[in-house]
């Protein structure tokens, strides 16, 4: 009997290997694909022709200068493809540049995209820390009270769908600092996610074990966090997960909007120095940086999850 189970689970192990196998040389040759359309699509001869130099506005060679960019160079045809999108050649070269010193800082719009990155992620990492701290106790005391429930849930179902973004005006009002607002946000946005998960989860826990740790006259706390905790974890991961794709999609928006430093300030930046390569190489790196993220608090959630 045993050797029969290990037979099975050792075939469903291979089948799984297989399937991995699989889904890797697929995407291997859908990035192979997209590369291809890409390399053809800008080096066309029926493209057309970059813009010379002088079809720049008189206020782009302005700002240009102002930034210590050189308006010739910035629109010089080599610059990009012949379709005037960046070339894979240039886009090689603008990775090795980033790569290669990604923490330098030259002044308040010259910095590393490395830089860049860790004030967006410092960011991200302070607002989503925040909202854990209020959201996971708040939504265990909403889970085990359905009182607390019915009592919150006009103000939640109220602030829930307004967009993060939305409170960035008044943050500024009120808190007159453009690095704590991007903050702010990321609580605001981060935090019902986590909140109503961890709600449900605690909710959802087995009566039968709620009602063994009764009879045993188990201690509030220690039940919560011996017995609710365990059981809620999966669910509270869950809510953990979406809270910081969101949070990570809604910073970069946000630098956009108050500038100064992170990546979203860099791709508004470099797209108001007119350098395509740059701008797209760091829409490459934020999603990379976000499945990472996506893929740190999966493997988190796989380990508190309880397969029978």
């Amino acid at each position: 009997m045993a050797a029969a189970m290990n037979a099975a689970t050792l075939t469903a192990r291979n089948a799984a290997r297989r399937e991995s196998l699989k889904a890797t040389l697929l995407s291997v040759l859908l990035l192979l694909l997209i590369l291809g359309v890409w390399h053809l699509a800008t080096s066309s001869p029926a493209a057309a022709p970059a813009a010379p130099a002088a079809a720049m506005t008189p206020e782009q060679i302005e700002y240009a200068k102002l930034m210590g960019k050189d308006p010739a160079g910035m629109a010089d045809p080599s610059a990009v493809g012949k379709s005037g999108f960046p070339t894979l050649g240039q886009m090689g070269s603008t990775a090795l540049h980033h790569l290669g010193d990604p923490f330098y800082d030259n002044g308040p719009n010259d910095k590393g995209l490395g830089l860049q990155l860790g004030h967006s992620l410092a960011r991200v990492g302070l607002g989503y820390a925040l909202a854990a701290l209020v959201a996971i106790p708040l939504g265990f005391v909403i889970g085990m009270s359905p009182l607390m429930y019915r009592a919150l849930d006009p103000f939640i179902q109220v602030l829930k769908p307004i967009s993060p973004l939305a409170w960035m005006p008044l943050a500024l009002y009120i808190i007159k600092d453009s690095a704590v607002s991007g903050i702010f946000v990321i609580f605001i946005c981060s935090i019902w996610p986590m909140l109503l998960n961890t709600a449900f989860g605690v909710a959802s826990v087995r009566k039968e074990w709620l009602n063994v740790a009764r009879t045993l006259e188990v201690s509030p706390l220690r039940k919560a966090f011996e017995v609710i905790l365990p059981a809620a974890a999966p669910t509270i991961l869950t809510g953990m997960r979406i809270s910081m794709g969101i949070a990570w999609l809604v910073i970069v928006a946000a630098e956009m909007l108050v500038g100064g430093t992170g990546i979203g300030y860099f791709v508004w930046n470099e797209w108001n120095n007119l350098s395509l390569p740059n701008v797209i190489f760091a829409i490459l790196v934020i999603g990379v940086v976000g499945m990472l993220l996506d893929m740190m608090f999966a493997r988190l959630q796989k380990a508190v999850t309880y397969v029978d």
